[in-house]
This record gives C-alpha cells, structure tokens and sequence, in this order.
C-alpha cells in the first residue's frame, strides 16, 4: 500500500517526502520493525515513540507517522494525534477487518476473562469458529499466545482480527480494559455486543478517581454506534449488570439495544433460588427467553453473574436457552480462577486470581460459606500500581479468614517490603490479631508455610496470580506458577 493511499484514511495530514512510498507493515514498537514498514511514534506515558525514529529507519523503515517534522531522511506522515492515527491507519492498512467477524468486548473490574471462556465455550458447542482475546492467552483458529498485556495496541488488534478473518473466524470474544479504552486502542472497531461485568477500585494509580475509571469503562458503550437497523446481523447489544449501579450511566451513553443481568434487581436475565457449594453452583434462570435449572461446576456467587452476563450474549445470538445451560454445565474450570489443586489431600487447595479487594472478597466469601474447616489465605498486592487498595485487601482478608499468609504478588521495581507495610494499617484497623497473620515476602514460603500448616477440611485459597506463570521482579520475570508450587509443597508434606 502506497503512503498516501494509507494517509486517505485520515482528512487532515501532511506528508513530508515521498507519497509514493511504498508500506508492507505498520509497527508502534521500533524493536518490531522490519525492512518496508511504517513505524508509528507514539507519544507515551513514559517515553516518546519519536525518540526511537532513528532505531526505527536502521531496522529498515520505510517511513514514518509523527506529530512533528523529524531532521530524518525518510517520508513522514505527520498527523495532529498520532495515537489516533495509530487506530485509524491500522484499520485502514488491514481493511477494517472488525467489520467481517462478530466482535464481543467484556469490560468491568472482575469476570473479564471467565466470561470470554464461558461465550466462547458456548458459541464453540454451537459449531462456530471463535476466536478469543485477554489477560490469559489469544486464540486465533488452533493457536493459542500468550498476552503481554489484556488489550493490545490498536495496531495489534487490527493485525490480528485480520489473521482471525484469514482463519474464517465467525466470532471474537475480547477483554476490554479500561486502559486500552483510555488510550483509544479499541477506537473504530466494529463491536456486535458490549458486557460490562461490575466496577469496583482498581487501577487508581493510572485514572485516580473512579469517575474516570467509569467513564473510560463507559467508552466501550458510547462507541457501540447510533444507529438502528432491521437486520438483525447488524444490530448492536449493550448488556448490562443491573446489579451494579454504573449500569444506569451507561445505559445513557448509548443507543445499542440493552440487555441487563443480575441477581437482586429486576432484569431481563436473572438468577433466583442460588445454591453454592464446594462442589458447584445452582441457580433458577428467569429471561426473556424462557426459564431453566443451571447445575454448573463453577463455584460462587461472581460466577453466576459471569454466566447471567455469557447467558444474556448468547442469547442475543440466538442461540437455545437449552445449548446455552448444557455447554455451561460442561465447563469444569477456568484457568486460575477458583482452580483446584488435588494431589488427593484431605484439604482443599485454590488458586484464584483475585487482586482486587471486590475479587478478593468474592473469592473469600464463597470459600467462607462452604468451609468446614479453617480458612487460611494466602495473597499480596503488585508493585507499581494502586497502593490505596493495599490496606482494603488487608481488609477484606481479615473479614473472612482464620489465618493469612501477607506474601508477595509481582512486586516489579518496589520494595516488597514496603508493599507488606502497606497492607498491615488494613489488618490493624480491624483489630485482626497479630498472632493470626504473617509477613513473608518469599511468596513460595508463604505457600508452603500454609499447606504445612493445614489440617482435615481446611481450606487454602492462593490469591492475586492465577493463571500467571511468573514473578515480576525488578523487571525481570521469574518463573513461578501458584499451581505448581502448591502441587510440589503438598506432595513434599505427604512425604
């Protein structure tokens, strides 16, 4: 594609140099580039893509996207917003490929990642081909690859929902982070549905207040669309918790057709007469598509919402309310999400992602209400992000447990000792005795300490990591995995 052929996807730009240059590629990541490519400076938070032109145009660029006239000898095409160009371009380069596949995004707090494999679980059993999007992995026909970060940068995501039409992908189940709203990564992408799953504090050290945090949630509902349409294959879903009271500002802020799940309010999709226990949920399903008796294997009351959310998905498809409760009553686990870890113990062992205080207390509350035994956690908070939520982890866990373990979780350029400090004023401001907790920075300490420590129908939840297979320390990352580490200190007791 031609440089200026590219430029026509935007009205105001300026090209320094040849249009006729050609572009085999676009890059936002210099370190990515290849001989023929675009590369995109990016202004960013803690550094500026214009400084890496140079290393850009070694590696073989063809030409590049600024916001000013760089002194360098290639085209440029400078543009008002480059990270708006970013989206724009890419788009335009992979031939607005958003608008071939069916595109659910799933915003909110906590649930992300269990409902994008709860949909996808259930549009699989229906015979489509699905791709899928978040913290854990992407999939794109049979590959699955690990993700540096839950949405990619816009250039990313075009690249790859193309790769996704390559594959006759017919729908794509994405997490949708309020970074990535923020930076406009999802800017122009062709939603069908939009989830939000719940808004609760995380990641105040990057939007402050949780008014920002809402409204840059909210951006995936505003940017739905505004327009009506008697086919159905065009029309758009904004499904909504009515249980959670950001719903009712988002439900302004769009013109897609609403959709709302809950639990205690009245709603289209909803759950009554739950029952949880260690072995799984029940639930009485009341929607607009008929009722039905849901048995699934996955614990909790947050995962009901997961379903009602992935339930009211499916149904806006049009698939049977009967296909929908068998394929969820198929799944048995989510990776790292209340996962067990049996090596036959007489204790029970789970590995949970929760790290947030709202994650943590959903977690902790459902093993408190079918604990026989004591409740022993295991938990930290990461480095370099939001320290208000550290005391209201300490907290949450307090609340709910007989023992906890305050250990590390990905410190990344903190101290971890600091990082402990600050969960303590929680446990203090609650009276939780000091002899009911302890402070091990060593995190695969911590975890044996607590199945040392545990005894017949005890039971151990290992929180904040999940799925995760490192530790972030002082930017390097480290092998460890939660599961494994736990496997290895049951089978070391049992010995």
């Amino acid at each position: 594609m031609k440089l200026q052929e590219l430029a026509s996807a935007l009205l105001i730009t300026h090209i320094h140099g040849d249009a006729e240059t050609e572009i085999t590629g676009i890059e936002a990541d210099s370190r990515k580039i290849k001989t023929g490519d675009l590369f995109l400076c990016i202004p960013g938070l803690t550094a500026d893509g214009h400084d890496y032109a140079p290393k850009a145009i070694a590696l073989g660029a063809s030409a590049l996207v600024t916001e000013r006239v760089l002194d360098l000898p290639i085209p440029q095409l400078v543009v008002k917003d480059a990270r708006y160009a970013m989206a724009a371009l890419s788009a335009h380069f992979y031939g607005y490929p958003s608008k071939e596949l069916k595109l659910i995004g799933i915003t909110g707090t906590n649930g992300k990642t269990t409902s994008t494999y709860l949909i996808e679980k259930i549009l699989r059993d229906q015979g489509f081909t699905t791709g899928l999007m978040g913290t854990i992995q992407m999939k794109i026909g049979d590959t699955y690859t690990e993700m540096e970060r839950t949405t990619q940068e816009a250039v990313d995501l075009q690249r790859s929902f193309r790769m996704m039409c390559e594959q006759k992908t017919d729908y794509c189940i994405m997490e949708v982070s309020s970074h990535a709203l923020e930076l406009g990564r999802v800017k122009g992408i062709h939603f069908r549905s939009g989830i939000f799953t719940n808004l609760t504090q995380d990641h105040l050290d990057y939007h402050k207040t949780m008014d920002a945090y809402a409204a840059a949630k909210g951006l995936l509902f505003s940017r739905l669309g505004n327009g009506f349409s008697a086919d159905l294959k065009e029309r758009q879903y904004a499904i909504l918790n009515a249980d959670d009271a950001a719903s009712q500002t988002f439900s302004k802020l769009t013109a897609a057709q609403i959709i709302t799940y809950g639990i205690e309010n009245d709603c289209d999709v909803r759950a009554t007469n739950i029952r949880i226990t260690a072995q799984g949920t029940e639930f009485k399903l009341v929607s607009f598509a008929g009722e039905a008796f849901f048995r699934m294997k996955l614990v909790g009351k947050f995962n009901v919402y997961n379903a009602l959310g992935s339930i009211a998905a499916a149904l806006a498809e049009g698939i049977p309310l009967e296909a929908i409760r068998n394929s969820l009553e198929d799944i048995t686990v989510v990776d790292g999400r209340m996962e067990v870890v049996n090596e036959g113990q007489d204790y029970l062992v789970l590995v949970d992602y929760a790290h947030t205080p709202d994650g943590l207390e959903n977690a902790l509350s459902t093993v408190r209400d079918f604990a026989e035994g004591k409740v022993i956690t295991v938990f930290g908070c990461g480095g370099d992000r939001d320290r208000t939520k550290r005391p209201l982890m300490g907290k949450v866990t307090a609340k709910y447990s007989d023992f906890l373990y305050v250990t590390s979780d990905n410190p990344r350029t903190e101290n971890p000792d600091a990082i402990l400090d600050d969960i303590v004023p929680g446990l203090k401001e609650v009276n939780y005795p000091k002899e009911k907790y302890e402070l091990i920075v060593d995190r695969k300490k911590a975890i044996q300490k607590a199945i040392e420590g545990a005894g017949p129908k005890d039971v151990i939840l290992i929180a904040g990591k999940g799925h995760e297979t490192y530790q972030d320390v002082m930017g390097v990352k480290h092998d460890f995995d939660d599961r494994l580490v736990a496997k290895a200190a049951i089978r070391g007791r049992e010995r």
